[in-house]
């Protein structure tokens, strides 16, 4: 089969520049210092790709994730760096790891998280601290009390974690580094009152602004990072070495002039980081089931004809697909589920 062949729109990985990200990534951070987040990709076949590259442990979003790849036997430890109070989805997850015989610990940040871990049985809790993001975490001056509640409720508390998402897309590294540094005294600050070996922290876009090892000042145990492995436009502005392994196949269904109509629109793309991109077009806007773009003064586009569309957000764009196509060039040489995708 030829990509030409696929219906679309059609997830299209390059096989041969995922293996090159996986392999820059493994070389900067190998073993249990990188905690890869399965949300980027949702795919349990692509996790065990980078299982083949030394990394063991896993961070998943969404207790789905979590059956998912225990049921698949992927990882030998799991973590859900997110609060969950749904007793079913909290439960499903002990039994899916238990019976696979993998390791799993959940992030808590309130008495609510905490009783509710308990309740279905969780053995093994990190605590989720806020280090700037807005979001989800407990001040790090409260992070101890929770953690000897916790200890004190028979859990076993594993450390602490703590995501500066708001700092992944800094492009000064100077300034990225001194500010990574200030979430990660805050972040060590609970750690100093919480104990444990883990400290978890970081992703794609700040993954070089830290320092592994708990000898360090700002020093974390592990990285969560995820997008590198399949990139996207926005993460691709900072430079970092990583390729686009990831498009949409596209068939133009639509012309007028330099105007062209394709067929891959909101329901295939994640767009809360803007709009995709076509290499030598300019895309105007998307709806539903279009995207409208422009080419050049002098070409245009032809009915019929495909186009690769990259999108600006990988996560979200992966969970709108059920299928990833693997290709070598314009060859398909074989897919995966997206078996990851819901709650």
């Amino acid at each position: 089969m030829r990509i030409d062949d696929l219906a679309t729109p059609a997830l299209v990985v390059d096989v041969d520049a995922l293996d090159r990200n996986l392999a820059v990534m493994a070389a900067r951070f190998d073993g249990a210092s990188l905690r890869p987040h399965v949300k980027a990709h949702k795919c349990t076949a692509l996790a065990a790709r980078q299982v083949a590259q030394g990394h063991r442990t896993f961070t998943c979003a969404t207790p789905r994730e979590v059956v998912g790849m225990a049921t698949a036997g992927v990882g030998e430890h799991l973590l859900l760096a997110n609060e969950v109070l749904d007793h079913d989805r909290l439960t499903a997850m002990v039994e899916a790891c238990d019976r696979a015989g993998i390791g799993l610990a959940v992030a808590i940040d309130s008495v609510e998280t905490l009783d509710a871990a308990r309740r279905a049985g969780v053995r093994e809790v990190l605590i989720d601290v806020e280090v700037g993001l807005p979001r989800c975490g407990i001040s790090p001056d409260a992070a101890g009390s929770l953690a000897d509640a916790a200890r004190r409720a028979g859990i076993e508390v594993s450390g602490v974690m703590g995501y500066e998402g708001h700092l992944q897309m800094v492009t000064d590294r100077v300034q990225q580094r001194e500010q990574v540094a200030q979430s990660m005294a805050m972040l060590r600050h609970a750690h100093d009152e919480v104990g444990g070996p883990i400290v978890s922290a970081g992703g794609t876009g700040t993954h070089r602004a830290h320092v592994i090892g708990l000898g360090h000042p700002t020093g974390v145990t592990e990285i969560q990072a995820g997008s590198y492995a399949l990139m996207d436009t926005q993460y691709e502005e900072l430079g970092d070495g990583f390729e686009r392994a990831l498009t949409i196949i596209g068939t133009v269904i639509s012309v007028n002039g330099r105007r062209g109509v394709a067929d891959v629109g909101l329901k295939a793309l994640g767009m809360d980081h803007g709009n995709p991109a076509i290499d030598g077009a300019t895309v105007w806007f998307c709806s539903d089931e279009h995207l409208t773009f422009a080419t050049p003064e002098g070409t245009g586009p032809v009915v019929g004809s495909r186009v690769r569309v990259t999108p600006a957000h990988v996560d979200p764009t992966i969970a709108r697909h059920e299928t990833i196509w693997l290709a070598q060039g314009d060859d398909v040489v074989g897919q995966w589920s997206v078996d990851l995708r819901h709650w």
